[in-house]
């Protein structure tokens, strides 16, 4: 190594900068090419980057990275942190290792053993320990510390079989692709393809850091070794299970089983992926049903992906939005003339059990057909057949081919819960750096919440308020804030968040209710007594808001449904006023009149979303006054009839609605002509 890398061991000697940092810094730049590529821009100074990479790097490594950078010595990175790796062993003095094998070594291989050992770690004492160990079938495998320099038959044949899957998976995919019908590979390329990995069977010296099993039960592991391990990293165990590390102790690690334990016990080996814990993601998940780790569980073959993100990502930041202005319409008009949701928005859906949280939601979705917009729903902790209805629902009106349904049902695991939103929102973020617009809903994060505190509890966290753990707050708040619109020089995609969250007996001020609706931009609260007499959906005016308001509206609708939400809080507070009243003034009557009226005509049947024209005919008819001295049950009736009366006289005036959004004195005359005709 020449006498530049020595410097930029001696930098790292001189800070004595923890190997922990040395590993997270490996990571960082092998994972994220944004800041490879703000390190190797020459048109920043060096203040400017580290202004710019102050909170993505380690702060002990800014000044480290910018140097290797600015020489072009990034292509040796990776050979100047083993050196100084080499160098801190070193330091501990004496190097302990184990070597197991099969067959006994022989002298020759012992002392060319000790000579590598002391090589590799600069050290002139070496103890190993020999251990005959049947399991690795044949070969050796050598542990110095936490790294292990694995040359057995036994993860030379693990390799070979993951290559003959993924080679497998790739021709059935691809066979399904050309033939539905054709699910079988042919069997003379399964032969070619074992004699061509057979012939090239080699066993090649692997190095890997691993740890130990010390205690598991429950899904969740407590791992010993791993002294450079990450938070939230990708754990493998030697049954090929994976795991995420959630809690980091000082000499051990807390993981969380993504699968059986099945085959593994205390003193098991778990190696490092180094690499956070992501989906598959690509344009073949649309019209797909997937389980939390983006696997296929529709039974319609593999899904090829074209890109890995990672389930964690940081949100974007404030100078990388743009305000909320275009509508994302879910066609019920109760919501888009009230508390309309634009792209980028965090709308919560909030209510008791059994009062239409998910119908708004599966609306929302029927809705953005033909819209150019990617829609995501998570079902986290449902019954597998709610979401097989929903599913058959999305099916039946052409939906999901623009949708993608990720499925953690109330049979799986804790961990799988806890991970099914966030791997949604990967999935949705890949269309977002496309430039699309998606919609994704979580239904529902009541549920999420509770499989993190089991999860919790089980790793040992400290409980707090209603035994969750105290980073509740922030389990939700990192996932919605997720969701924005992203300027021009970043794409323009949106990512449009419907959180629902389910509450007991109308508690909205309980602990998980309260945090959510802290988080998001509004929300939408259902009534259980609304839903029971009939109004359906049973918006509640009163405790229902969105913060993005009319930005988020055309101006046609803004317009007309200025005085709406006003008009029926005020109905609803006569109402009760007034109900053991016997006489009621003409202005009271007329008021109560007009409010029942408007409950009537907010009415919407499920899965029958409206189009911006026709709530727009129906907004004009019922607020300006054309239907006051209409009995209540003919209200149905002409709400339909009016639409298909314009759709089939006057098709120019559902045009200019449609072409222009908003409302001219011009189109106000045609449309009160229009409403006047028809009734009569």
């Amino acid at each position: 190594m020449n006498g530049n890398y020595n410097g930029y061991i001696q930098y790292l000697v001189s800070k004595n900068v923890p190997l922990r940092i040395i590993d997270k810094t490996r990571g960082i730049l092998e994972q994220s090419d944004d800041i490879k590529a703000l390190l190797k821009d020459k048109s920043l100074s060096e203040n400017e980057k580290k202004s710019a990479l102050k909170g993505r790097l380690p702060q002990e490594m800014l000044t480290f990275a910018i140097n290797v950078y600015k020489n072009g010595d990034e292509a040796h990175i990776k050979e100047i942190f083993d050196a100084y790796y080499t160098h801190c062993i070193s330091k501990q003095g004496c190097v302990k290792a184990t070597v197991r094998y099969v067959t006994p070594l022989t002298t020759k291989q012992q002392s060319d053993m000790e000579n590598f050992i002391r090589d590799r770690f600069n050290t002139s004492r070496v103890n190993i320990e020999y251990r005959k160990d049947p399991e690795i079938v044949g070969g050796f495998v050598l542990q110095v510390g936490d790294f292990v320099y694995d040359k057995s038959f036994r993860t030379g044949l693990k390799l070979m079989r993951e290559k003959l899957v993924s080679k497998a998976s790739s021709a059935d995919g691809n066979a399904l692709q050309k033939d539905s019908e054709t699910t079988k590979v042919n069997s003379s390329d399964i032969i070619s393809v074992l004699r061509s990995e057979v012939d090239d069977f080699r066993i090649d010296s692997k190095s890997a850091e691993t740890g130990y099993i010390q205690r598991i039960g429950d899904g969740i592991a407590i791992v010993e070794g791993l002294s450079h391990v990450m938070y939230g990293e990708l754990l493998e165990f030697e049954t090929g299970v994976r795991g995420i590390v959630q809690n980091i102790e000082r000499n051990s690690c807390g993981v969380v089983l993504l699968g059986d334990d099945y085959g593994l016990t205390e003193g098991s080996a778990v190696s490092r992926t180094k690499k956070r814990a992501g989906v598959g993601v690509g344009e073949a998940l649309l019209g797909r049903v997937v389980d939390a780790l983006g696997s296929p569980i529709d039974g319609l073959g593999y899904i090829e992906a074209v890109d890995y993100f990672p389930i964690e990502r940081e949100a974007p930041g404030v100078i990388d939005r743009k305000p909320v202005t275009v509508p994302l319409q879910t066609g019920i008009l109760a919501i888009d003339s009230m508390f309309p949701i634009g792209r980028g928005q965090r709308e919560l859906i909030i209510g008791d059990r059994q009062t239409g949280k998910t119908s708004i939601a599966i609306d929302t979705i029927i809705n953005q057909k033909d819209k150019d917009v990617i829609c995501v729903y998570v079902a986290i902790g449902q019954k597998s057949s709610t979401v097989a209805k929903v599913v058959n629902t999305l099916k039946a009106h052409n939906a999901m081919s623009y949708s993608i349904v990720v499925s953690a049902s109330a049979s799986e695991p804790a961990p799988f819960q806890y991970i099914a939103p966030y791997s949604g929102t990967a999935m949705a973020e890949y269309f977002v750096s496309k430039g699309k617009d998606v919609l994704i809903i979580y239904d529902d994060l009541s549920k999420h919440a509770v499989a993190y505190r089991a999860m919790s509890l089980l790793l040992h966290r400290p409980p707090g308020r209603e035994a969750y753990p105290g980073d509740v707050f922030y389990l939700h708040s990192r996932l919605l804030e997720r969701s924005c619109r992203l300027d021009d020089e970043h794409g323009g995609g949106s990512l449009t968040a419907l959180p629902i969250i389910e509450t007991l007996a109308g508690d909205v001020s309980a602990y998980i209710p309260t945090n959510v609706i802290s988080i998001t931009d509004g929300q939408i609260y259902l009534e259980s007594e609304l839903f029971f007499a009939g109004v359906r959906p049973a918006v509640n005016v009163g405790l229902s808001v969105s913060r993005v308001g009319g930005s988020a509206q055309t101006k046609a609708v803004k317009k007309l449904a200025g005085t709406l939400r006003i008009d029926l809080a005020q109905f609803k507070e006569m109402e009760v006023f007034t109900q053991f009243s016997s006489e009621l003034d003409p202005a009271t009557s007329e008021m109560l009149n007009h409010g029942h009226m408007l409950t009537e005509i907010l009415k919407q049947p499920l899965c029958k979303p409206y189009s911006h024209y026709e709530q727009v005919i129906v907004l004009f008819a019922s607020t300006g006054g054309y239907l006051k001295d209409m009995p209540l049950d003919k209200v149905r009736d002409f709400r339909q009839g009016i639409v298909e009366y314009i759709k089939t006289y006057y098709p120019d005036i559902i045009r200019e609605i449609e072409d222009k959004k908003q409302l001219s004195d011009e189109l106000s005359l045609k449309l009160e002509k229009a409403v006047k005709e028809y009734l009569g």
